[in-house]
């Protein structure tokens, strides 16, 4: 008897929680996490592209997709000499910005910001690099009328006190 008021109480518990649980991962996130409007503002980098330097020399490949019902974009880095990452992107409307996680072999980026005047998204943050070494960084990445899309990194320079350019690529949508 004692073992059968035991399972029967274990399965009650199982079931208290279990449902909650199953609810929530059925009917997802809130509907202004990912269907508010400022939810879609980073809308213009999802695609698969081709990555030029400003000489037109290609430097990699981008598939950018939105994910988790459309609450998570997510993007694959792979450069021409084979290196890769990967960064995920959200809204979080209690913050009201924008965030990126940036992760590959050699640096980790935590950027957040939001989409400025001129439409560009800005995101800035910290990363850490191989070796322990820690950077402030900034991304601007901004659509242009053909639809391409200009994503520029820069790093703060203590000493001059100002930012410098490390990354500047033009993502060309591929054909098809």
């Amino acid at each position: 008897m004692k073992y059968g008021l035991l399972i029967t109480a274990a399965s009650l518990a199982v079931a208290c929680f279990a449902a909650p649980v199953a609810a929530a991962q059925q009917s997802g996130p809130p509907p202004e996490w990912c269907d508010a409007p400022a939810s879609r503002q980073f809308d213009f980098w999802i695609g698969e592209w081709t990555v030029t330097n400003p000489q037109g020399v290609k430097v990699g490949d981008s598939s950018i997709t939105r994910e988790e019902k459309g609450c998570l974009i997510v993007e694959h880095w792979t450069s021409a000499r084979g290196n890769k990452g990967q960064s995920y992107n959200f809204y979080d409307p209690e913050t009201k910005a924008w965030r990126q996680v940036w992760v590959a072999a050699s640096e980790m980026t935590d950027y957040s910001g939001a989409l400025n005047a001129k439409g560009e998204m800005v995101l800035e943050g910290v990363s850490r690099l191989a070796g322990g070494k820690t950077q402030k960084s900034r991304g601007t990445w901004t659509a242009n009328k053909d639809g391409t899309v200009r994503q520029r990194f820069e790093d703060w320079d203590p000493k001059s006190k100002t930012w410098q350019e490390s990354f500047n690529g033009l993502y060309t949508p591929k054909a098809g």
